[in-house]
């Protein structure tokens, strides 16, 4: 039987080709992976398949497979998507000085929970709320791991077992299946749906208030747009009738930004500090989507809710880790010198990046795309349009340029499968037939070009 012709581990292992990989990965997971890899082998010879059983041949499929192995599961990626803010692969892109603050904070000790001042415990909100506070103007703040975690938190410390009416236009479901019902649902609240998809009035409001009633709640519609014969209640209306029942206002503003968009060029999106002035009493918003920071979820509003916020042990199990709390702190003091917030800010540096230097990086690498296609595709500079992403601005699009892949013989998905197995994997779409790169994202030129050398698809 060809079972017999296995080799046994240990005449394997004393391949010397095998001992630079068990310096590097340590003998445990060599003498592992040759086992696994031996056991493949078994399976396939009594399934009947006729397989090489050479020792040169084992050691260099080991190899391969330690290889493989070593690679870490999360990788950098190029994305070229369109989309700048891609929940998939990793929203925000965090500046230089947060980068720096979070390994800081993770490398050494530090006051993430002490009061240096008196000696004492302290508590990690303090390096955040300050400037939170300072940015917004509002009276406190609060910060948990992202801004489902903060919706989820408010309603379930000021509406537990009560009602919350909601317009049902604003019923909106966010990234991987989570929706605003279901939100409310955890938080231990009774969902009161009021008007209707497209149109909900203030009316509507005061007739779902009841003895039940826990507070008014306003989910901004960032990741779509209802557009036509609508209609809705402005949040300083809501502010007043909340108020003249005795009822808190909440602004769920989603993908929040903390800057006026416009002065840059961008569509205009909400910002926390519009609804602390329309009268809204706690905000939620995103720190990993338009403010360009960490994933966390920030609070911001009257001083005596968001102190029953901290107060509710759910506060605890949504806490940011000592290197968000870095990194948010950092991002945060960016926005005090908004002279040169575009220009050190990730985010809004690839969201207001100029077409016409987009549409000339496609020219340069045009080539050097063309030359890993070979014949079997064309490359082309084209015109395209990318997006905010990540439920913020899902109507407007950013003018961009792009290299679009096509081929007669070579499948699109087969092309988009070629630009993932490179060493940093390519993220594009497939659109009409054809792969499309949209450059708005790429800063790393070079080594994109570089991974293309020496190989073809």
């Amino acid at each position: 039987m060809r079972l017999a012709a296995i080799p046994s581990v240990d005449r394997i292992l004393q391949d010397p080709r095998l001992a630079p990989a068990i310096a590097r990965h340590g003998r445990p997971l060599v003498v592992g992976e040759l086992r696994a890899l031996l056991d493949e082998y078994r399976a396939a010879l009594k399934a009947g398949a006729a397989l090489p059983l050479s020792d040169d041949g084992i050691v260099h499929a080991l190899l391969n497979r330690l290889e493989a192995a070593a690679q870490p599961s999360l990788r950098r990626v190029f994305n070229l998507t369109g989309t700048v803010l891609h929940t998939n692969l990793g929203r925000a892109l965090l500046p230089r000085e947060a980068i720096e603050a979070s390994a800081a904070a993770l490398a050494e000790p530090s006051n993430l929970e002490y009061d240096l001042e008196a000696g004492e415990r302290g508590e990690r909100d303090e390096h955040i709320e300050g400037l939170v506070c300072r940015i917004t103007g509002a009276e406190a703040a609060t910060v948990v791991n992202n801004n489902a975690g903060a919706v989820l938190l408010a309603l379930n410390t000021l509406a537990a077992g009560r009602e919350v009416p909601v317009s049902r236009g604003e019923l909106v479901e966010i990234g991987g299946s989570f929706r605003i019902p279901e939100i409310v649902e955890a938080a231990g609240c009774r969902l009161r749906e009021v008007g209707t998809t497209n149109r909900t009035h203030l009316a509507d409001y005061e007739k779902a208030i009841g003895p039940h009633t826990a507070a008014l709640l306003k989910v901004h519609a960032s990741n779509y747009a209802v557009v036509g014969f609508t209609t809705a209640p402005a949040e300083s209306e809501l502010a007043r009738l909340a108020h003249a029942r005795g009822l808190p206002f909440i602004t769920d503003l989603g993908s929040g930004s903390l800057v006026e968009l416009e002065r840059y060029g961008l569509p205009a999106e909400p910002t926390p500090m519009r609804a602390l002035a329309a009268g809204a009493d706690l905000v939620t918003f995103s720190g990993d989507k338009l403010l360009g920071g960490p994933q966390a979820g920030l609070v911001v509003g009257k001083r005596d809710l968001i102190d029953k916020l901290r107060r509710n042990p759910m506060k605890r199990a949504l806490r940011l880790d000592k290197g968000r709390v870095a990194a948010l702190e950092a991002v945060l003091r960016l926005y005090l010198d908004p002279e040169r917030l575009r220009e050190r800010l990730p985010t809004l540096r690839l969201l207001t990046r100029p077409e016409a230097e987009i549409a000339a990086l496609a020219e340069r690498m045009r080539p050097a795309l063309q030359a890993w296609c070979g014949e079997k595709a064309r490359v082309s500079a084209e015109p395209c349009a990318s997006q905010v992403g990540s439920g913020s601005l899902p109507v407007d699009r950013l003018s961009s340029a792009a290299l679009r892949i096509a081929s007669t013989s070579v499948k699109p998905a087969r092309i988009a499968q070629a630009l993932r197995s490179l060493p940093i994997p390519v993220i594009g779409r497939i659109h009409e037939d054809a792969v499309w790169l949209d450059l708005r994202c790429l800063e790393d030129e070079a080594a994109f070009v570089q991974q293309l050398e020496d190989r073809t698809l």
